[in-house]
């Protein structure tokens, strides 16, 4: 694991860090070292991660200093959010599909990638310090990014409805959660889009969604299992290794994005106009074209959340008003 060195923070660069952090798919952290996890995943320090040899045209793309340096600096969240990033059996070996589509991106510029677990707000810190060179560590494309940042998109931004395993209802709108009691992690976009669908229930006169709260995740799932609650509303990754590992849950529907006609969309985060904007955008591009990318997303049963193309800087969540 990589030390941090702090820099000093102003109130302003709080407050922007604090507001970038909200779209951001978070939520307690979980054990993901079980022995369910070790028979569908390997959570083994011997990751074997996919790569793809240099593509001399979109490494001669990055900026000279990253080239001449030799390695990627990546500004990942640290914690055990399975199966984005988390740390490894041996507790020490960072490990994910984020981890996973880092490597891979560097492998194309000819690069080495270091890993650089801290907080989330961290990864913006560090990334406007030039301390890191990109953010892949489940950033959302909002409007508000986007006045900082390029964002070279590599996956959807689903947020899903886990429930019992057996339940036989489904979620395809605010209507299917009308009335229901849904759990939800405070201060995320999960939350923001629940009230959201929850509004336009009791605009429609329908029920508006009971919505609750827990302070951790483990009391969460008792809720659930006991039927306290009908589902829980998380970042589709985590619900979807969830669900597989445990065995006592399923996904019974997602949100995408803010309302039918806008996508939320995850993307690979650097300092706006730094010059790696492009190269990063083509990196993953061709690791869509050759396949590396669907290998990466299918090892941790994410072949749902797969994007066709990777787009630079795409229309984002909306800014909100106050």
């Amino acid at each position: 694991m990589s030390v941090l060195i702090r820099p000093k923070l102003t109130a302003l660069t709080l407050a922007i860090a604090a507001a970038l952090t909200l779209s951001a798919c978070g939520g307690p952290t979980k054990d993901a070292s079980g022995p369910a996890a070790k028979e569908r995943f390997n959570t083994g320090p011997d990751q074997n991660r996919y790569s793809a040899p240099k593509v001399a045209s979109i490494a001669a793309e990055v900026p000279a200093a990253i080239r001449s340096r030799g390695t990627l600096e990546i500004g990942n969240s640290k914690g055990s959010t399975a199966p984005l990033t988390f740390f490894a059996t041996d507790n020490k070996t960072l490990i994910g599909v984020e981890t996973d589509m880092a490597y891979a991106i560097a492998s194309v510029f000819g690069l080495k990638a270091h890993y650089n677990p801290v907080s989330f707000e961290q990864v913006f810190v560090g990334l406007d310090s030039g301390k890191y060179d990109v953010g892949v560590t489940n950033i959302t494309v909002t409007e508000l990014r986007k006045q900082k940042y390029d964002m070279a998109t590599y996956r959807k931004d689903a947020q899903a409805f886990e429930a019992k395993k057996g339940a036989t209802w489904r979620v395809t709108g605010p209507e299917d959660v009308a009335g229901r009691t849904i759990a939800v992690p405070t201060g995320t976009s999960e939350e923001k889009a629940l009230l959201d669908w929850s509004a336009q229930n009791v605009k429609a006169g329908r029920k508006p969604v009971n919505v609750k709260y827990y302070q951790d995740e483990s009391a969460c799932y008792l809720a659930l299992q006991s039927g306290q609650i009908d589902a829980y509303l998380h970042p589709n990754p985590e619900a979807q290794y969830h669900a597989r590992t445990s065995g006592q849950t399923q996904v019974v529907g997602d949100i995408i994005g803010a309302g039918k006609n806008l996508e939320g969309l995850i993307a690979a985060t650097t300092k706006k106009d730094n010059g790696l904007g492009k190269p990063l955008n083509d990196a993953i591009n061709y690791l869509i074209k050759t396949g590396v990318y669907g290998k990466i997303l299918a090892r941790w049963d994410l072949t749902s959340d797969a994007v066709s193309t990777s787009r630079l800087n795409p229309p984002g969540l909306p800014i909100e008003k106050k």
